[in-house]
């Protein structure tokens, strides 16, 4: 028996505990797959008191699809401190490592766009936006015009990119550095058709 249960949590440690178990779960399997009882189980806790804390089914999808979202984007943090080619190089880097340690995360949080709950929608699009983001601020450091056709082309490849990492990384054995080149390469293309960046 673990300490968790041993010993009486705080409601903050037992909230922290049923999305970590939530989140775990997405290693194998997929959001949809995640229930109430599930969790209930893995915790050795009553329906009751998930239901207390989350509400809902939606709920618990809700607050374990935002702590992976966080994990993601915590893992993939641009370091300020490289070059801009070089940056955006060490993050896609990053985050397709991510993807190979924590498939079934990305896979959830690609795919739980799809999910019927607009609030689960909504945390997923903030992740894309911020890497949009990202991937903006690079661009312009290179010299790409900024404008409306470079923010929704970079928006693009951002749903381009987790469709590439959940082909080439999830489920594949593909060098990362192929992975990354190739993402590099398709960026750059993005931003070519949009007007000239320096490099």
């Amino acid at each position: 028996m673990s300490d968790d249960r041993r010993r009486r949590l705080t409601p903050d440690e037992r909230r922290a505990q049923l999305v970590a178990l939530g989140v775990n779960f997405l290693t194998d399997h997929t959001l949809d797959e995640l229930t109430i009882d599930e969790v209930s189980a893995r915790a050795g806790v009553s329906r009751a008191l998930v239901f207390h804390y989350f509400g809902t089914r939606q709920g618990l999808h809700r607050a374990v699809v935002l702590t992976a979202r966080d994990s993601l984007l915590r893992a993939s943090e641009p370091r300020p401190e490289l070059p801009p080619q070089e940056r955006f190089r060490d993050t896609l880097t990053r985050i397709v490592t991510f993807v190979r340690e924590h498939r079934g995360t990305f896979y959830s949080l690609v795919r739980g766009v799809a999910s019927g709950d607009a609030a689960v929608r909504t945390v997923i699009d903030e992740s894309r936006d911020e890497n949009a983001r990202r991937l903006l601020d690079v661009f312009l450091e290179l010299g790409a015009p900024d404008g409306d056709l470079l923010r929704v082309a970079l928006r693009s490849w951002v749903g381009f990119a987790e469709e590439v990492l959940v082909e080439l990384a999830v489920d594949a054995d593909r060098p990362v550095d192929e992975i990354v080149s190739f993402l590099e390469r398709t960026a750059r293309g993005v931003v070519a058709a949009v007007g000239p960046a320096r490099t």
